[in-house]
Parts: structure tokens; C-alpha cells; sequence
């Protein structure tokens, strides 16, 4: 599965400026870059060179704040993960993130606030999405082997993946389960498709590190209170495997010129960036070149959905 094309990024001999010869972190590709290129690859071109901030929504923070408290969750003991225990790290989660990033807090600023000053229907919302996890699985019985676990390969042909996986489980027998919370409700075909990539690419990074491939991957849909389970096999993998490196190549291959095209979909009505879309008669600020090799990693709100 040699890929030559791929196994070269157009930068990979240029140091940052400032470094005096210190190992570059190379460009990876992650599950939401990937999908940002399928969608539209002026939109990966957006969000992994231009970087251009995109003011996040009260959704995407709230699916932040029930992963880590799930998160939390699963650091104590069994047997004290209860949804009482779960509505209790709420309030003290929230005030932390939003310590972290203070325009989150800003979302908030005109909602209804409650005694301790938290807005009090942003709280209970989250709290809905904690009890429904409870109605899908009992946390007591489960000891994952890790939670929000960064994972990270290097295929043959030099494409380097990257990304977070919510939840790992595996068995005394070692047999693996990738676990990820979604905070909407269960998608129709084309929603489906998209987490199922999302799963498949943990799924590869997992087997090519493991040597194991998993034996489930799960999706628990929170808001509707709905899970799905998904059983790999090693040549579906394989094939998936090459539509990584293909996906990877041709991002180098806009990378070396900025030639990357928008495509107008029904998902521009979401889109933040319509004013600099050629798409919509605005014009994209001159190409800065490839980016730093931390291009194509992931933020905490990608992985929030």
C-alpha cells in the first residue's frame, strides 16, 4: 500500500521560524479534517492552514461539557458513578471550562441564571443528555482502559493519523471496544455514514498500533437516548485504510498550489465562513502556505458532537 505521493508533505524539511533544529510534529490527518475535505476543501482549507476562528455554538459547548464529565465519571471507583453523582460534577465541570475559555461563558451571558449563578437551563440540558446515558448503559459495570485517549499511527505510505477516542474498553480476552458519546440524536443515512467514518478511522489507528482489530464500535446517541454497534473486519479496514491515504494525497496535492475548491452543499447554511466563499461572492484571504505541522489535529469542540 505504498503511496509515494503521500508519503511527503510539502513542507516536511521547512523548520517554524525561531527553531533551532528541534523534531518538527508532522502534519497528521484527523477524523474532522477528513471530513472537512470530503465536504468541502476550502473549508478544511479554513480550519487547518488559514486557522480562522469560528465562534462556537451553545451545542457544541454543551458536548463538551457532558464528555468530560463523563469523563470525570469513570474516575471513581465503581459503584459511586451514579447520575446523582454525575448532575454534582456538573456545575464544578462547567465552571472550569469556562475559566479555560471565557467566550464560552459568553454564550450564556443573557440566559436565565439559577442560585449559584450557572445559567439553569444550560445546566439542565446537560444534566438530560448524563441521565440518558445512564438509560443506556450502567458505568458501574465497566472499567474502560481509557478515557479521551489520544491515538496516533503512521501508515506504510507515511500518512500520519491522528485523533481522540471518548472511551476505550477492552476485554480480559483483549478484545477491544471504541466507544463515543454524540450528544445529538441518532442521524438519518448520510449522519450515520459520517460517524461510522469517524469510527472506522479510530478503528485503523487502533489496529495498526494494536495489532487487534476492534471487535465493536459503539455510538451512543445521548439526546434521544439510541446506541449503535458496528462490527469491523480486517479487509473492510484495509480498504478504508487506502481511502485515508487517497483523501491525504489530495490534500497535499491542493496544499502545493492552494488550489482548494469550495463545494456548495446544503451544509453552507451552517457554514462560518460564507463571507470569504467564492461561493458566495466573498473572496478567501491570500494562501499562506502549508501550515504548521499541527494542521490537522483536533479541538476539543470538534470532538463534541
Amino acid at each position: 500500500m505504498t503511496d509515494t505521493t503521500a508519503s511527503a508533505t510539502p513542507t516536511d524539511t521547512t523548520q517554524p521560524a525561531g527553531d533551532s533544529g528541534a523534531p518538527r510534529r508532522r502534519p497528521a490527518l484527523s477524523p474532522s479534517r477528513a471530513g472537512d475535505f470530503k465536504q468541502c476543501p476550502l473549508l478544511y482549507r479554513f480550519r487547518a492552514i488559514d486557522r480562522i476562528p469560528e465562534p462556537p455554538t451553545k451545542a457544541q459547548v454543551r458536548g463538551t461539557l457532558v464528555h468530560s464529565v463523563l469523563e470525570r465519571l469513570f474516575a471513581l471507583p465503581r459503584g459511586d458513578r451514579s447520575p446523582e453523582r454525575a448532575h454534582e460534577l456538573l456545575a464544578p465541570t462547567w465552571e472550569e471550562l469556562s475559566q479555560q475559555s471565557p467566550e464560552w461563558a459568553e454564550l450564556f451571558a443573557e440566559d436565565e441564571t439559577g442560585p449559584d449563578g450557572h445559567a439553569a437551563g444550560w445546566l439542565d440540558g446537560a444534566g438530560k443528555l448524563l441521565d440518558a446515558y445512564f438509560g443506556l448503559e450502567d458505568p458501574n459495570r465497566l472499567e474502560p482502559e481509557a478515557c479521551e485517549l489520544h491515538v496516533e499511527t503512521e501508515l506504510g505510505s507515511g500518512v500520519r493519523l491522528r485523533g481522540y477516542v471518548d472511551r476505550l474498553d477492552v476485554a480480559p480476552t483483549g478484545e477491544i471496544r471504541v466507544v463515543d458519546y454524540k450528544t445529538g440524536a441518532a442521524p438519518r443515512a448520510i449522519g450515520e455514514a459520517k460517524a461510522l467514518f469517524q469510527m472506522k478511522f479510530y478503528a485503523v489507528v487502533l489496529w495498526r498500533t494494536r495489532g487487534v482489530v476492534p471487535r465493536q464500535l459503539k455510538l451512543m446517541y445521548l439526546r434521544d437516548g439510541q446506541d449503535l454497534a458496528y462490527t469491523p473486519d480486517e479487509d473492510e479496514l484495509a480498504r478504508f485504510e487506502r481511502t485515508l491515504e487517497a483523501i491525504w494525497s489530495a490534500i497535499l496535492a491542493a496544499g502545493r498550489t492552494g488550489d482548494f475548491r469550495p463545494s456548495p452543499s446544503k451544509l453552507c447554511d451552517w457554514c462560518a465562513h460564507q463571507s470569504l466563499c467564492p461561493a458566495f461572492g466573498g473572496t478567501p484571504p491570500e494562501y499562506p502556505g502549508w501550515p504548521e505541522p499541527t494542521g490537522g489535529e483536533e479541538s476539543a469542540l470538534d470532538r463534541a458532537d
